[in-house]
């Protein structure tokens, strides 16, 4: 790895630094998928704190018990000596069972010692992680969320293009990789597509229908940028699932940064959770590899290199509204659509993508604007904004 990345510094960094360096207050949760530079970051800034920092791993074939936690948190205690105290570190801690309760006994129990020590929580599954927080940890954390990198950190990290990003995706642990495709795609299929769908839902979550939900992965990739029913989709996964089961399986595919379900804006809530999803894709080398396309065929074949941008546009503004930047629909009504609404603090942004694959009169954005309040309406490509441009800033400066 070269200077230039081993510099890199992703902006959350700054943000965990400024925590870590105040008083002792809440838990530090860092969340977000896996291959996401979770572990680098956080060694990143504990580097520069110049004080204790012990660091340990859940993430093992075998699950661990809440008696290691409390061995570790011991450990930990024990280096916690004088006014800067220390700093623990659990990685995938999501992966004991029961382990909330046993973090927060021994959280209280610093509190109210007043012991200087600092813990921080890192998980790869952001559903997960959640569901214990929220159950017994309520007002003593609180979360960075780390999304897939963008075009503009691959770009500064690793000098990548624009038709780079759109094949390849944004995984820096493969990017020294792309000089061989072949390699680098049975990297991104068993290292991280197999791992977070055996460790991060299969092993943690009840799924009664494991092929099922592999499936269900696969049919997203293929078909990231299109609105299926889920009725559709049972037809096309020949399994005797129902709905409901295929709504809970993309929920845990979300909630391991891989896939989600867009959907329908209409303004009510009641109405908008009983649609039809619009498949997405979280980061376009899901996409790349799952369907075996080279990058010679994405490049020539302009109705995949056209679905291949729409996924992009959309996994920006998805892993935008992962990490809490706003909330993430699309629109359609009779036979008028915009491929995505975007809504923060009730304002909303309508986008609509001219990807190359067929003409478009985007007569959808007009209605919608005429049915609702809209801030701003964007075309990405053609002759609106141009897709390298939309790709290289930030969610918030587009909706602001």
């Amino acid at each position: 790895m070269s200077a230039k990345q081993t510099a890199f510094q992703r902006p959350q960094a700054a943000v965990l630094a400024e925590r870590l360096a105040e008083p002792r207050r809440f838990l530090q949760v860092v969340a977000g998928p896996r291959q996401v530079g979770k572990s680098t970051l956080v060694q990143q800034v504990t580097d520069q704190l110049g004080q204790p920092v012990r660091y340990v791993s859940a993430d093992e074939p075998t699950l661990r018990g809440t008696d290691w936690i409390s061995q570790q948190w011991e450990a930990a205690r024990l280096e916690a000596t004088g006014k800067a105290g220390a700093v623990l570190v659990f990685d995938e801690v999501q992966k004991i069972p029961a382990w909330s309760e046993t973090v927060k006994r021994l959280w209280d129990e610093d509190t109210r010692k007043k012991r200087p020590l600092k813990v921080v929580l890192l998980g790869s599954a952001p559903l997960l992680i959640a569901q214990g927080l929220t159950e017994s940890l309520a007002g003593r954390f609180e979360t960075l969320r780390l999304p897939h990198w963008s075009l503009s950190e691959m770009r500064e990290a690793f000098g990548w293009s624009l038709e780079q990003y759109l094949y390849f995706g944004g995984y820096p642990g493969a990017a020294p990789l792309i000089k061989d495709p072949v390699r680098w795609s049975r990297y991104i299929a068993d290292s991280l597509i197999e791992t977070s769908i055996s460790r991060d839902v299969l092993l943690l979550t009840r799924v009664d229908k494991p092929a099922l939900l592999r499936r269900l992965f696969e049919l997203a990739c293929r078909y990231s940028g299109q609105i299926l029913s889920y009725t559709k989709m049972l037809g096309q996964l020949q399994d005797a699932g129902n709905t409901t089961t295929l709504a809970h399986y993309l929920d845990l595919l979300a909630g391991a940064g891989m896939v989600c379900g867009l959907p329908k804006y209409t303004g009510d809530a009641a109405r908008t959770r009983g649609s039809s999803p619009k498949l997405q894709v979280l980061n376009t080398a899901l996409m790349t590899v799952t369907t075996g396309v080279s990058l010679e065929e994405a490049r020539s074949d302009r109705e995949f290199h056209g679905r291949l941008v729409e996924s992009a546009v959309g996994a920006h503004l998805a892993n935008a509204a992962a990490a809490g930047e706003c909330e993430l629909f699309y629109w359609r009504d009779r036979g008028q659509e915009v491929d995505f609404i975007v809504r923060s603090r009730n304002r909303l942004v309508a986008i609509e993508v001219k990807s190359g694959r067929a003409p478009q009169a985007h007569s959808g954005t007009a209605a919608f604007s005429e049915a609702f309040k809209v801030r701003r309406t964007l075309l990405v490509g053609g002759d609106g904004v141009s897709v390298e441009n939309f790709l290289g800033r930030t969610v918030s400066e587009w909706i602001e």
